[in-house]
């Protein structure tokens, strides 16, 4: 069964093709997840006894989701997409996965929502990173 992602991708007039489907939703819902993630974690990090401690965490995270939740919602808007500006929030958002991925990990092993929000980010990176190549193939 199709996700909403993909029904909306699909019944754009425009149209997306097969292959871009499958790629633009997979990376459209990890850029969702990833976003979710690190504000659910940015939370957690303030409700933990060593908050001080988190302050570069939660600021990541909050960074973190704001790229994602953009970039999704760049990415979702099919009319008249520009590749040149899309390989632009591509590079931002792998920048910005990668390095909340790298954050969160050096505090997994004492919190469980910091190992779960760089589960996340690196997934949402890899996806990026996967559209990029796409887009730059588009570019030449």
């Amino acid at each position: 069964m199709p996700t909403q992602t993909e029904e909306f991708l699909r019944s754009h007039p425009r149209g997306v093709g097969v292959a871009d489907v499958d790629l633009l939703k997979t990376t459209v819902e990890r850029l969702t997840a990833c976003s979710q993630s690190c504000t659910a974690c940015a939370d957690a990090c303030l409700g933990e006894p060593d908050a001080a401690g988190l302050v570069a965490c939660v600021r990541l995270n909050l960074d973190c989701a704001d790229i994602c939740s953009a970039a999704e919602r760049v990415l979702t808007r099919r009319t008249a997409p520009d590749p040149e500006l899309h390989r632009g929030l591509l590079e931002t958002a792998i920048l910005y996965t990668g390095a909340c991925a790298r954050e969160c990990e050096r505090h997994a092993g004492e919190h469980e929502h910091c190992r779960l929000c760089a589960d996340r980010c690196r997934l949402a990176e890899d996806a990026c990173r996967q559209f990029l190549t796409h887009v730059q193939e588009q570019l030449h």
